[in-house]
């Protein structure tokens, strides 16, 4: 290994469906001696989860468990303080085996570049490191394929808006979309659904719920009357343009 500087293979593993995986991902994960994600205290994580299948005895784990997820809101300064801080000490960790000529796969739900978490580590080194990115099929790919909708017809413009905007954002950038996913609900679900009410969507609004994994669950928006929505939820409102 010596003279040789590792690769930072940034893996997409689509969403949720271990079958949805592609076959480069499945070769990145097999092939790389390091395999790293994150994951929450005291669990072993998603990403690790969906790439069971691939990740033999041989492979030297790498688990990057967060200090805080929900404990603190997003914008609280401390949020901030502790998640640089500790990319900052992932990044390190990860550099470590790339200088000693190890590569490292750091495992990605979705797409890696796409709201993904391998993201903070991909600013971070791939200015010192050579780098390669799997894309993967994207969350909300999987869901309005779960729910059966077509989004997109003819000349609609999707937009994709975080559940974590202001309510009065959501709605002004839903009333300019012909088309909208909108991601990361959770908590914000019940500010999220007003918003869509409010910007004349409710109507043609589906929710979806784990969509490609053990559990899914899709509905019309309306019929979802309760204010809990997990992670991996999403709401999807199809578009109705031009078409023949």
């Amino acid at each position: 290994m010596s003279g040789r500087t590792g690769t930072l293979l940034g893996v997409g593993l689509g969403p949720g469906d271990p079958d949805l995986l592609t076959v480069k991902a499945v070769k990145a994960i097999r092939s790389a001696p390091v395999v790293a994600y994150f994951c929450k205290k005291g669990r072993r994580g998603h990403a690790r989860a969906i790439a069971d299948p691939w990740i033999g005895p041989e492979s030297v784990e790498l688990p990057m468990a967060y200090p805080v997820t929900t404990e603190i809101p997003f914008d609280d300064p401390a949020y901030v303080a502790q998640l640089s801080a500790f990319y900052e000490e992932a990044a390190q960790t990860i550099a470590a085996h790339l200088d000693a000529g190890r590569d490292v796969a750091l495992l990605c739900e979705g797409d890696p570049l796409f709201y993904g978490s391998y993201m903070h580590m991909h600013v971070r080194l791939k200015d010192r490191y050579p780098v390669s990115v799997c894309p993967g099929v994207t969350g909300m790919s999987g869901c309005w394929t779960a729910a059966g909708q077509p989004m997109t017809w003819g000349d609609d413009v999707l937009t994709v808006l975080p559940g974590t905007l202001p309510r009065e954002a959501l709605v002004r950038r839903l009333r300019d979309a012909d088309a909208a996913v909108i991601m990361k609900l959770g908590s914000h679900f019940p500010k999220v659904r007003d918003a869509v009410e409010e910007a004349g969507f409710g109507s043609r609004a589906f929710y979806v719920e784990r969509g490609t994994m053990i559990g899914e669950f899709v509905t019309e928006l309306r019929a979802k009357i309760d204010d809990s929505a997990p992670y991996f939820s999403m709401i999807l409102i199809p578009g109705q343009g031009r078409r023949p």
